[in-house]
């Protein structure tokens, strides 16, 4: 699957900050187009949104290619919506791990995104590295840290997934093609 689309919608939280870490690294590594998206919910002044967008374009770069847009409406269906008009492979979102009474009251962004997108979803949960940065890193370059864990079994690594598991990745993709031929399938 290539993924040349890249959505990461923020709302400039700490928890944010480790979506776009991994957002960054992942659009580097497959030379994707990385989108940043605000949504700014109804009734509220868009101004404060701006100034950080511009400000986290800054820290970002000019390594990579990015769009950013500002957004009004409820949140989770305009990031769906972006990402269904931009033709997004990838949304990259964070978690602010709530739990009970606040999940409850304040609802969670994240799992709405997850039922709606037109594509995969990857979460990231507020805990990801806030670590240092590795020497030469283009992610520490940018004022971002590194991460130093892999996000799928979260052992120490200086990639966004190790070894092992970029094994596994790619021997379970091809093991449904393999079952296929042996059963004399096209």
């Amino acid at each position: 699957m290539k993924i040349s689309e890249i959505l990461l919608p923020t709302d400039f939280s700490a928890a944010a900050e480790a979506a776009a870490l991994v957002a960054t690294a992942m659009a580097r590594e497959a030379g994707a187009r990385l989108h940043v998206v605000h949504v700014v919910p109804p009734a509220t002044d868009p101004s404060l949104g701006s100034e950080q967008l511009t400000r986290l374009g800054r820290q970002l770069g000019k390594e990579l290619a990015v769009e950013f847009a500002l957004l009004s409406g409820r949140v989770a269906r305009e990031i769906t919506a972006y990402a269904r008009d931009k033709g997004i492979d990838l949304i990259v979102m964070s978690t602010h791990g709530r739990t009970g009474v606040s999940r409850t009251l304040l609802g969670s962004v994240a799992e709405a995104v997850v039922r709606l997108a037109p594509c995969l979803v990857l979460t990231v949960p507020m805990a990801l590295p806030k670590a240092g940065t590795l020497a030469g890193s283009t992610a520490g370059a940018a004022g971002l840290p590194v991460p130093h864990r892999c996000i799928v079994c979260a052992s120490h690594t200086d990639d966004l997934v190790c070894e092992t598991c970029r094994g596994r990745i790619r021997g379970d993709a091809l093991e449904p093609k393999t079952d296929t031929e042996r059963a004399g399938a096209p």
